[in-house]
């Protein structure tokens, strides 16, 4: 193992970010835990940088489900909630799931779904459009359901849904949320709201996507089936859609949400499912998924129907038990997300020009734009984060109202600085959680409302804080890049938010081939003979990482990035996914 301070120092890569190696505290810990657990020293190094001590470090490599499952019954209302779904199971009663149009509303609808088809209750999905109806319930829609079903269960939506939880409640019908994201001071009026992020919720479990929540609703609800005689489903095979949902709302991957994305990736390398067995061969996925997969490969396939497709396809795949029709909606989803990218091209490139034009030192960069398709403005403020590292807002006009989406940055709340907004009076509606959240807004009330949100994010210490720093695990020669490393980093995930991937420096290396794929990524190989790598960059076509390569090869380069395991065409051998540089 190289040192990545002593060899390289990289104060300003290509990218512009400082290459930080492991601090000398880190260097001892890793150290100590390697010693712990007979593991390599530089997966010890790993560990010890997630806070893992040396007597914990066997079971954070094999967490037991079991022993991180929390009591369902710590969530406020959650026993109410149980009592009244496992009461509409045993008397049959009609029942509708209203969830939301992306991957955490699709996967809570269908997770539920599935436990009551599993007991023979063939519940009504509804996910409404986004561009009609727009998120969370509605007072029209919910009376509808009303009319025809006993009880209404809100996924991933219904926080602060008063009046339309209310209009279905004055038809009769019994209404249960379940829910993530933050509250109002008092809650609606339903039968129960189940949300970790409720004000008076004591149960600690708020980083938690609604998928989870809805995961520990049916193992509460099957505990009191089984209270009154009944067979309850197992709800572990749920578990792989709790998985996808929460790598796909980007909620952090510790504690209990890594036990359930471990869990989950083993369900799903099973193939079982129709619907996520066909999304994947649609996805020409050539092995089992891991994290990554499942945040930028399958999560954005059933985000495309929510965002330009029929909001209900995703939901739909994921319920789907027949294989011709899963493989006709993965299909249609893969077109959906093929028009999706040309979208949000298209909506990018003038997003980055008017950044460009205003200036992005300050602490919130944003973008409007007349008819920019509201289904893409959430990635393209994802694009603006990672490319200035502040939270970025990204709004699409419509004449005299504004739908927008934002984006933050580690420690900074971007969903209370948007309800703080709102109840201010410069929205017309928004909220949210601390990494996403989303808004209306008056046109004319654009810029002074970014304004407003761009000081209360400054508050929280949003804005330039020189360049940024590119966290590195060490130093590695490609001699050391192996199978069995990439194996063992592997099994120390999943990676993901709040569980950064191990990226190591490659330092002094001969780019021997570089070419690009497609117009956005670049495919190279490193080093020559017996301790050559191969390499890809992804988007590196889009700034200045993939002119820099392309003009160096031949030459020695540092390179760095995280390792991994192609098993493209039947083989298995360790790949570099690149994402930076430095000239030596």
């Amino acid at each position: 193992m190289l040192d990545a301070h002593a060899l390289l120092n990289v104060a300003c890569s290509v990218t512009g970010r400082r290459w930080v190696g492991p601090d000398a505290a880190t260097e001892r810990a890793g150290l100590a835990v390697a010693q712990a657990t007979g593991a390599p020293e530089v997966l010890g190094r790993v560990l010890a940088r997630q806070g893992v001590r040396p007597d914990a470090a066997r079971a954070y490599l094999a967490p037991s489900l079991r022993e991180l499952m929390p009591d369902p019954s710590r969530l406020r209302d959650m026993d109410v909630a149980a009592d009244r779904l496992a009461g509409a199971v045993a008397r049959g009663a009609r029942i509708a799931i209203f969830g939301d149009y992306d991957v955490d509303g699709a996967a809570s609808a269908a997770l539920v779904g599935r436990w009551l088809r599993a007991q023979g209750n063939a519940a009504t999905i509804y996910i409404p459009d986004r561009i009609d109806e727009g998120y969370g319930p509605n007072i029209p829609a919910m009376q509808t359901l009303a009319r025809a079903h006993d009880l209404i269960l809100c996924v991933d939506c219904g926080a602060r849904s008063d009046a339309p939880i209310a209009a279905a409640r004055a038809l009769g019908a019994e209404v249960l949320v379940a829910d993530h994201h933050l509250c109002a001071e008092t809650p609606p009026q339903a039968e129960a709201v189940v949300n970790p992020n409720r004000h008076d919720d004591e149960s600690g479990l708020g980083n938690l996507c609604a998928a989870g929540v809805c995961f520990l609703l049916v193992v509460a609800a099957n505990r009191v089936l089984r209270a009154r005689g009944m067979a309850a489903p197992d709800p572990l095979p749920l578990l792989e859609l709790v998985a996808l949902a929460t790598v796909a709302d980007v909620a952090p991957l510790t504690g209990l949400n890594r036990a359930f994305v471990r869990q989950g990736l083993k369900v799903m390398a099973q193939r079982r499912t129709p619907g996520l067995r066909a999304l994947a061969d649609a996805a020409r996925l050539s092995g089992p998924p891991d994290a990554f997969h499942l945040g930028f490969v399958l999560g954005p396939r059933i985000n495309a129907g929510g965002r330009i497709g029929r909001a209900d396809l995703g939901a739909r795949l994921l319920m789907c038990d027949d294989p011709d029709e899963a493989a006709a909606l993965a299909a249609r989803l893969e077109e959906l997300n093929e028009e999706r990218r040309g979208v949000e091209a298209a909506v990018q490139a003038q997003a980055l020009a008017q950044v460009e034009a205003r200036g992005a030192e300050g602490p919130l960069v944003w973008a409007a734009g007349e008819g920019w398709h509201p289904g893409v403005v959430g990635i393209v403020a994802s694009r603006l984060k990672e490319r200035y590292d502040r939270p970025a807002v990204v709004i699409g006009l419509c004449g005299a109202e504004g739908k927008g989406s934002g984006r933050s940055t580690a420690g900074v709340d971007l969903g209370r600085a948007v309800e703080r907004l709102a109840a201010e009076g410069l929205l017309l509606r928004g909220g949210g959680h601390p990494m996403a959240a989303g808004l209306s807004v008056a046109a004319e009330a654009v810029a002074p409302a970014m304004a407003r949100l761009g000081a209360l994010l400054a508050g929280q210490g949003a804005g330039p804080a020189g360049p940024r720093d590119l966290r590195l695990d060490g130093a590695l020669a490609l001699g050391g890049a192996t199978l069995e490393l990439c194996a063992l980093l592997d099994a120390a995930g999943p990676w993901g938010q709040g569980a950064p991937a191990p990226r190591f420096a490659f330092p002094s290396v001969r780019l021997r081939f570089a070419k690009p794929a497609g117009e956005r990524h670049l495919r190279l190989t490193l080093g020559d003979g017996p301790d050559r790598l191969d390499a890809v960059a992804f988007g590196a076509m889009e700034g200045p990482l993939g002119e820099f390569l392309l003009s160096r090869a031949g030459a020695p380069v540092h390179v760095a990035g995280r390792l991994e395991i192609d098993s493209w065409g039947g083989g298995r051998r360790a790949k570099l996914r690149l994402d930076d540089a430095a000239p030596v």
